[in-house]
């Protein structure tokens, strides 16, 4: 069985403030950092073999963290586990996006990364992590709507529209072998933070 463990990255100073962060590349807040340390404590007791991050700041400090405590050797770095690109949104706030571009600005392209497109690297990532280690656990950082979108279509039935906590892990399993697809354990857990 092929076990994949999903990872938010933990909190940053835009997250609080509401900022679009997209592939901006935001720090971790001391909040973030505690919330990775916790995190990987949390993870410490169980079996992991590999751990993947977006290259975006936040997700490698969180992914760094574990993998330290976990004694994964080097996060292994893939560009495509990043946020959805916000576009012209990266930075601002809901309230800022209304004054410049109206109450309907969802509707408005501006610059934004398709769901398709997010989506498509998305399912490429998994299916190329599942084929290099098939038969192990393998821990993945990223970020909300990346996981968010996937989990959506990748497993609907577990979605529950939420928005995923920081640092949250989101678990799913696949026999090898067997074409029937991705069972999810564990949607959006973040007792570690409790």
């Amino acid at each position: 069985m092929t076990r994949m463990g999903w990872i938010r990255h933990g909190s940053t100073a835009w997250n609080k403030e509401g900022r679009a962060q997209g592939q901006s590349d935001i720090p971790l807040d001391a909040e973030g950092v505690q919330q990775a340390e916790r995190l990987a404590e949390r993870l410490s007791g169980e079996k992991w073999d590999v751990i993947y991050s977006s290259d975006l700041m936040r997700a490698r400090a969180t992914a760094e963290a574990v993998a330290r405590r976990l004694q994964l050797g080097e996060v292994r770095l893939d560009e495509r586990l990043r946020e959805a690109n916000g576009g012209q949104t990266e930075g601002t706030t809901e309230a800022e996006r209304v004054v410049k571009w109206g109450a309907n600005w969802r509707e408005l392209e501006l610059d934004r990364e398709t769901r398709e497109s997010l989506l498509e690297r998305a399912t490429a990532v998994l299916d190329e992590i599942t084929e290099r280690h098939p038969g192990q656990n393998v821990l993945v950082v990223s970020h909300g709507a990346l996981i968010g979108r996937a989990m959506e279509t990748w497993i609907p039935e577990a979605y529950t529209g939420e928005s995923l906590v920081n640092t949250s892990i989101t678990t799913i399993c696949r026999n090898d072998g067997d074409e029937a697809g991705w069972a999810c354990e564990l949607f959006n857990c973040s007792r570690h933070l409790d």
